[in-house]
């Protein structure tokens, strides 16, 4: 992953003074509409794909990941996107002037912890989600989530046992009015196949 989220990274940001990085966000979208799209909170794993493929929103997917503590096999579940109006966007960034024509897309992603050791501390799986819109990856935007309702900041999390899940948000800035916006989270080996769970955004 390009921009990749360290835990360092996230102590080191304040919440008035967010790191924006941009350069993979196409501006070029003619529609204005900006909406929330809520997913079903249920996860359906019964026919869920290992290592790559398409979900519906809720559905949980199963792939290897190498923590620091060794390579874990997690079942993976993106739960919803909110799709931040411009005006809550411009009191997430520190330069509101980068963010024109933008706004800020977070995701809610389960992590099942299904097998392969114990994460002592701070794990680095939420690392490989993206977001798409319209199908172009948006820039990362540090430290904008963690704090969110229902969100776990990774900082936080120690002793991650198998059978154990947490809930961990990322925050990227895509373009304002984009029709389709697109979780991906890339299991270890599987670049060219990440699973993609696809979110309506059209309002």
């Amino acid at each position: 992953m390009l921009y990749k989220k360290t835990a360092l990274l996230r102590a080191a940001a304040p919440v008035a003074v967010l790191a924006l990085a941009l350069t993979a966000c196409g501006g070029n979208k003619k529609s204005s509409t900006s909406t929330t799209d809520n997913a079903p909170k249920t996860e359906k794993s019964s026919s869920a794909p290992e290592g790559g493929g398409e979900l519906k929103p809720g559905q949980g997917g199963t792939g290897k990941f190498k923590e620091e503590d060794g390579t874990i096999t997690y079942a993976v579940a993106a739960q919803k996107v909110k799709v931040s109006t411009e005006a809550e966007t411009a009191k997430l960034v520190s330069d509101p002037k980068r963010a024109k024509g933008l706004v800020a897309a977070t995701a809610w992603v389960k992590y099942t912890n299904k097998g392969g050791g114990v994460v002592k501390e701070s794990p680095d799986v939420a690392d490989e989600s993206e977001i798409y819109a319209d199908g172009r990856r948006g820039g990362l935007l540090i430290g904008a989530a963690e704090d969110g309702p229902g969100c776990e900041d990774t900082i936080d999390i120690e002793n991650w046992k198998t059978g154990q899940s947490h809930t961990i948000c990322q925050t990227y800035m895509i373009p304002k009015g984009a029709k389709s916006v697109e979780v991906h989270w890339t299991a270890e080996g599987q670049s060219g196949s990440p699973l993609i769970w696809k979110f309506d955004n059209a309002g």
